[in-house]
């Protein structure tokens, strides 16, 4: 439990504690140089906001840092360097977990205010502390506030907390490091933890000889102690914000290089997995050097480090010049690693490294404008691991990013992508699908509508303009439109809210009448539509609109500003393909005849469009099923030409799909449709027939044999043959306890989660909730979401939500990514109204917590989602499989 203390001494003097309802002040408490004496009790928390006051600024933190590996505690002091702007005798900063023991103002010449023991107050809820000064400070004047203080080590993913790895030999070795994004910095020291309040850190951290301390900067200085210890004196560093800050206390090994510009790139490791750094290693040299040309800014800091941490809850996280991952996203073994596993690794790497500029150099003002930072960086991955690495051609994945962001904003209960986020919570779950995703996708649309060399440009205007500082929205904006065509004006600002502050995503319909194409915008949704008859009205994008026909090798651009619009095509054109290579966020349907032209161009001749083009009407044609505008058996027919189909990324798409409905179906034991569902196969029967199984071609093409493999083995309901037998599953749990990849961990934990017993799946997720020994506690949000997708187990693992609730959230924290993924994947697969009514009720039972989370309601709209489809499309579908058969 969090812990807040006053400091002691306080209740020597008589001075008490008020936290409970703290006085309003939107201002500085009127300053005095005479107080009341501190023995009347009179002193109550003088700031009620979230957010911290603006006028006083932290300038430069002097932090030391003494962690005990032994005790799983560290003591600390920090002096930290004001600013003060207006008059005041508080100074108001956060604070979350921390025994606070002195607290001391000092003048700008480092002389004692006061020889008084200065009062120290705390407001949990909003994570604040409050050190009053007797004497006033006054505005325009330069104070230092020094603060001792101490805590243990975390025992979550957070603030700065305890990792572990075991060695080969079963010896369980301890480190300490730090997350902090996006409110944890005060966890581990007194600081102003949001995004605007920059600052240099001088940072020292305290050790034992066999131990190594990394931070932000390089070692300056190493000073030994009289009891032994060192003290690692590290070079300040730039100016950054709290989040930014790390620090590491292990043991590990590295391999390092140097970047042609002359970055030292250092990859760390536990030792035993030493050998799984190198291809980290030239992937972070090759993608620094990539950024430091794309964005014409040198990487300021004079190393990069990438450490990757045992128990790690995210991914990775870019603390500037101290990168940390999860192993998974940073190591990689040759004899154990897959192809998908090099594209992950590299994508992870690219997208940290992109955040060195965005998010690190120009930081969002505040977490509403997270996408700054997520969606740059997500997109950055596919520009710069694609000129990179242009063999493991990750612009096939680009399509799935798309997808996911659409499958989430054409739910009732998505947002904009810039959202209003106060609380830690809310602003937790600020780093999902809309952020990042759409983020991304939004702005692939922006740059093939401004082109390439304009889309550059402006993004590095951007970056130089707002160096060591924080940005909005609108200065993004300015910067790409003053790039565009010389003397013209181009709104872009109004072009781009469209899209960054509206919900959800647009339809085009597009309906042929003789010359014309005559369209028409709305928001989609695959849930129910609101009552509402002036509802479609309230929607309105500003879409950048191209389409290709048969008659000319062009693409046709048209901006749409309107809600309806028409095109001239010409009298001869044949066929019309909106959205080309679905560069744009949108979805298109084709009125009257037009999805009957599209199903007739792939069967005689599908490569008269890119295979991008094939993928988009693949989704759209599905996703316009599922919202019941168009009938299944015309998706279903669409996808007919893909036995002559030879590119894995439609592929893979129309195989997703079909795949889907066999799982949806088979939970609801509709017998007769799962039976004659088990036809999928024979759309594929050429496909599987032309594969080689080797371990040969592109990822994607490796990905595609997989999934048909797997494909193949789950329809006969064959599942993980090793996983099914006591003996073949012991042995697998053991060979998982022994290896040191956790790539293959990850494989094996599949397979375990895969088991018919539910005893063996009881098991698995008992033992990882109690226990989080064998299976780490950072795994269990997956593998809770394995269990769930196995036929066997999706009722098990939502009881276990139900009955753990409490332990998942103390290990998670509420608004965490890890606690979504528990509540989305074991939701996902419900599609009954009595399921529905049983998330509704449990969610009602933990009202307080579940009213503060927006994935609640993205759950309960899945749930929806599944039972309109059944409604919907049922009956078309056993029925097309009936005919497809006789």
């Amino acid at each position: 439990m969090v812990r807040f203390l006053v400091l002691a001494l306080l209740s020597l003097a008589g001075v008490t504690q008020t936290s409970a309802s703290p006085t309003q002040a939107s201002e500085p408490p009127n300053p005095t140089e005479e107080q009341p004496p501190l023995g009347t009790g009179s002193l109550s928390f003088p700031w009620s906001h979230l957010r911290l006051p603006g006028y006083i600024v932290p300038l430069h933190y002097h932090l030391l840092l003494h962690p005990n590996l032994t005790m799983l505690s560290y003591s600390g002091t920090v002096r930290i360097e004001l600013q003060v702007q207006n008059n005041t005798n508080w100074v108001v900063l956060h604070s979350k977990g921390l025994r606070i023991t002195t607290a001391t103002m000092l003048d700008q010449n480092l002389a004692h205010l006061s020889d008084k023991v200065l009062p120290v107050l705390h407001n949990p809820t909003h994570e604040q502390t409050a050190i009053f000064s007797p004497r006033v400070l006054s505005g325009g004047q330069k104070y230092f506030l020094f603060l001792e203080f101490g805590a243990e080590l975390g025992e979550g993913f957070y603030g700065f907390y305890r990792s572990t790895y075991r060695t080969s030999s079963g010896e369980t070795r301890n480190l300490a490091s730090t997350h902090f994004e996006p409110t944890s910095a005060r966890m581990a020291f007194p600081c102003f933890d949001e995004p605007s309040f920059k600052a240099n850190y001088s940072i020292s951290i305290r050790r034992s000889r066999a131990h190594t301390a990394l931070s932000n900067m390089p070692v300056e200085q190493t000073v030994v102690l009289d009891d032994g210890l060192m003290e690692d004196r590290f070079a300040v560093s730039v100016r950054m914000s709290s989040y930014l800050v790390a620090f590491i206390v292990c043991d590990f090994r590295s391999v390092s290089a140097t970047t042609a510009s002359g970055v030292k790139v250092s990859v760390y490791a536990a030792p035993e997995k030493w050998q799984q750094t190198h291809y980290a290693l030239k992937a972070a040299v090759k993608l620094l050097e990539f950024y430091e040309k794309y964005f014409n800014i040198k990487y300021p800091l004079p190393k990069q480090d990438l450490v990757a941490i045992p128990d790690f809850q995210a991914g990775a996280m870019e603390n500037w010049g101290l990168i940390t991952f999860r192993e998974t996203s940073l190591l990689f073994d040759p004899a154990t690693s897959s192809g998908s596993d090099r594209v992950w690794v590299t994508m992870v790497i690219a997208h940290e490294l992109a955040h060195q500029w965005f998010g690190n150099l120009v930081t969002m003002q505040w977490w509403n404008d997270i996408w700054l930072n997520e969606g740059f960086a997500r997109y950055m991955e596919y520009i710069s691991v694609n000129a990179t690495y242009p063999k493991l051609r990750v612009e096939d994945y680009l399509v799935d990013t798309c997808f996911a962001a659409i499958g989430r904003d054409s739910l009732n209960s998505s947002r904009p992508i810039s959202s209003a986020a106060e609380s830690p919570t809310q602003i937790e779950e600020m780093f999902d699908t809309v952020s990042y995703d759409k983020g991304a996708c939004v702005l692939h649309m922006l740059r093939h509508y401004l082109t390439d060399q304009v889309f550059q440009s402006g993004i590095v205007r951007y970056l130089r303009r707002y160096s060591y500082s924080n940005a909005h929205n609108q200065d993004l904006w300015d910067s790409l439109a003053n790039y565009l065509y010389a003397g013209e004006h181009l709104d872009l600002t109004s072009m781009m809210n469209t899209w960054t502050l509206q919900t959800g995503v647009p339809l085009v319909t597009v309906t042929r009448q003789g010359s014309h194409l005559l369209l028409k915008q709305e928001r989609f949704l695959r849930t129910a539509h609101p009552s509402d008859p002036t509802w479609p009205s309230l929607f309105l994008w500003h879409i950048p609109l191209t389409y290709r026909t048969d008659t000319s090798t062009s693409i046709h651009r048209h901006p749409m500003t309107t809600l309806t619009d028409s095109v001239e095509v010409g009298e001869e054109v044949g066929w019309v393909k909106v959205n080309v290579d679905m560069a744009g966020y949108y979805l298109v349907h084709y009125d009257g005849s037009g999805w009957d032209d599209l199903i007739q161009l792939l069967k005689d001749n599908h490569t008269a469009l890119t295979f991008m083009d094939r993928t988009h009407l693949i989704h759209n044609a599905f996703q316009l099923t599922t919202a019941g505008r168009l009938s299944l058996d015309k998706a279903l027919d669409l996808i007919g030409y893909l036995r002559s189909e030879s590119h894995t990324v439609p592929l893979l798409e129309g195989l997703g799909y079909l795949e889907a409905f066999y799982r949806i179906v088979e939970r609801r034991d509709i017998p007769d449709v799962t039976q004659n569902l088990r036809y999928i196969l024979w759309y594929f029967r050429d496909v599987i027939d032309r594969q080689t199984w080797s371990d040969k071609g592109s990822v994607s093409e490796r990905r595609l044999r997989s999934e048909l493999l797997s494909l193949y083995v789950s329809l006969p309901t064959v599942y993980s043959v090793g996983a099914q037998e006591d003996t073949g599953w012991a042995s697998l749990l053991q060979t998982y306890t022994h290896s040191l990849s956790e790539t293959h961990k990850r494989k094996i934990l599949s397979a375990l989660a895969s088991s018919r017993d539910t005893n063996k799946l009881t098991r698995c997720v008992q033992s990882s909730i109690l226990e989080g020994e064998v299976i780490r506690t950072q795994d269990l949000d997956s593998l809770i979401a394995m269990v769930a997708r196995n036929p066997k187990g999706h009722h098990l693992a939502w009881s276990y939500v139900q009955k753990y609730w409490s332990t998942l959230v103390d290990k998670f924290q509420l608004g965490s990514f890890s606690i979504r993924n528990i509540i989305i994947g074991t939701t996902a697969q419900f599609s009954s109204t009595e399921e529905l009514t049983e998330v509704r009720v449990f969610f009602e039972s933990i009202h307080e917590q579940a009213s503060q989370l927006r994935v609640t309601e993205v759950a309960m709209d899945n749930i929806q989602k599944n039972i309109l489809w059944l409604q919907r499309n049922l009956g078309t579908l056993r029925s097309w499989l009936d005919q497809q058969i006789d």
